[in-house]
């Protein structure tokens, strides 16, 4: 290579976004297209990678494994849930652990994993632990897909600050021929087949050198039997675990009812504040009160076009307003979150004031104005 053109291109090497967002992402693409429900990050470092995943709606299990705890308990607080998540808890259940251990040994809380990444960490192994770490991420753990990225050394001669290797606890970096031949042959001994892409392109002209990063996509030929997964499984637990959050669900019965209950009594009142303006338009006559039903218009004029029947319909009785919880469970919220009518008169039972037969939600005007 010209020495002047090296120069050329090593003083404008810049990505955007950074590389390791890139990587990240690369990542959030992959579970975004394959939905796994639970996903492993080998070498998560400072959780960063395990952050941007928490929101992915398809994960219900995330752990990440790391050698160094000081690292993950920098970061991991950034993992738990926040405020926000028990005042809306998720339809989807939630559970992420941080474990302290070596790639290179087997634990059976890594088995299971739809997906296991393993994001710049190969490079940092020692040549003992490189040599087990196939038999534990292949042939242990055994996931449907595994992501491995590793740097690209014949990109390094495009990265002026880079003198041998691009970290100082880099054991080694491959180029594309001893990546690519690692990787064949792992996939080749653990019946998977694998497929090479990567992140950080080069330069316009040098394209021959390849991603700045470059990446093994692995998938599982065949399915695990029940036989495979049993063998070799260690009875005892070699990792230490750190941390350990289980995210508010509306899977879980007592955040369910919270969120019915709070559904039921905001749509009571929304729809008793439509009755009560409505009634005040017929005056003072008794008549014309006495004979007031709210009409279909309050329904149109606030939710859209939803379908009310007689037998539906909110009315006022003296100093009490009834709203049928049939009317309720029409609304569509309602209705997703319980599903039958007879789970949403299960939920709310004893916790909001119900008409004498348990069939309306039951408001006492009088009441409601001394309080205000």
């Amino acid at each position: 290579m010209d020495k002047n053109f090296k120069e050329e291109f090593t003083q404008i090497i810049k990505f955007e976004p950074p590389l390791y967002k890139q990587r990240y992402q690369f990542v959030k693409d992959l579970v975004e297209k394959y939905k796994p429900k639970k996903v492993a990050d080998l070498g998560c470092a400072d959780c960063s990678l395990l952050w941007m995943l928490k929101f992915c709606s398809c994960i219900e299990v995330l752990a990440g494994l790391d050698i160094c705890a000081n690292v993950m308990k920098e970061k991991m607080h950034t993992l738990s849930p926040l405020p926000v998540d028990y005042l809306q808890p998720s339809e989807r259940s939630l559970t992420v652990t941080l474990h302290h251990g070596s790639v290179a040994h087997k634990d059976p809380c890594m088995l299971g994993f739809d997906l296991v990444t393993c994001i710049e960490l190969i490079e940092h192994l020692e040549e003992s632990e490189l040599k087990k770490f196939p038999e534990v991420v292949f042939g242990f753990m055994a996931p449907s897909i595994v992501v491995i990225s590793t740097p690209n050394s014949e990109f390094n001669c495009l990265l002026p600050q880079v003198m041998l290797y691009r970290h100082p606890d880099h054991k080694f970096e491959w180029s594309q021929a001893e990546f690519q031949t690692w990787a064949l042959e792992t996939a080749r001994c653990y019946d998977y087949s694998v497929e090479f892409t990567g992140v950080g392109h080069p330069p316009t002209g040098m394209e021959k050198v390849g991603f700045c990063t470059q990446i093994g996509v692995f998938f599982r030929k065949y399915p695990q039997t029940g036989e495979s997964v049993q063998s070799e499984k260690p009875m005892e637990a070699v990792y230490k675990t750190v941390f350990k959050a289980v995210y508010p669900s509306l899977k879980d019965e007592k955040y369910l009812q919270n969120a019915v209950i709070s559904e039921v009594i905001f749509t009571a009142q929304i729809i008793k504040h439509r009755l009560m303006s409505k009634r005040e338009e017929y005056g003072d006559d008794p008549e014309r009160k006495s004979k007031f039903q709210l009409s279909m218009d309050c329904f149109s004029d606030y939710f859209g076009k939803l379908v009310v029947e007689k037998n539906m319909e909110p009315f006022v009785s003296g100093n009490e307003v009834y709203i049928p919880l049939t009317t309720i469970f029409s609304f569509p919220k309602v209705n997703r979150l319980c599903g039958t009518f007879e789970k949403l008169c299960k939920l709310i039972a004893g916790k909001v004031t119900l008409s004498s037969d348990g069939s309306a939600v039951m408001f006492n005007i009088e009441h409601e104005n001394e309080d205000n």
